[in-house]
């Protein structure tokens, strides 16, 4: 929609909010775990900016850390129709010694559906998903 993209994720079944109407990014944004972001097309790339971290979250699933300090900027291409690159670069002054960036590619997969997918405790849902 004019203004806003928003990401729908499978994995912990969460969503973000990425404004595209030129507002700046918050001085001091309420703290949650996606952050707060803005964005701005770049020619054919979606640049994107979040901060307003929570305290005491992790980065990714190896447990690598991610501070209130923290700036993300990722970069959206699509290099085709069915592919997708992402440049992520991280700028946390208090965990890391100097900005870092990373490349995701992704890929388009046709007819399918996000699939609610939420660690909770005594799960009992999986033996029933196909491939199981």
């Amino acid at each position: 929609m004019p203004g806003l993209i928003v990401i729908l994720t499978e994995r912990e079944v969460t969503y973000r909010q990425v404004f595209t109407d030129g507002r700046p990014l918050p001085v001091d944004p309420q703290p949650s775990y996606n952050g707060y972001s803005t964005g701005q097309w770049d020619g054919d790339t979606l640049v994107v900016r979040t901060t307003g971290f929570r305290d005491g979250i992790w980065l990714d699933r190896a447990g690598n850390p991610i501070t209130p300090a923290a700036t993300i900027t990722e970069r959206f291409r699509r290099r085709n129709y069915g592919q997708l690159d992402v440049d992520i670069t991280i700028d946390d002054p208090k965990a890391y010694t100097a900005p870092w960036t990373v490349t995701l590619e992704q890929n388009l997969v046709v007819d399918t559906e996000l699939i609610d997918y939420h660690c909770v405790e005594n799960e009992r849902d999986a033996a029933h998903y196909l491939g199981k």
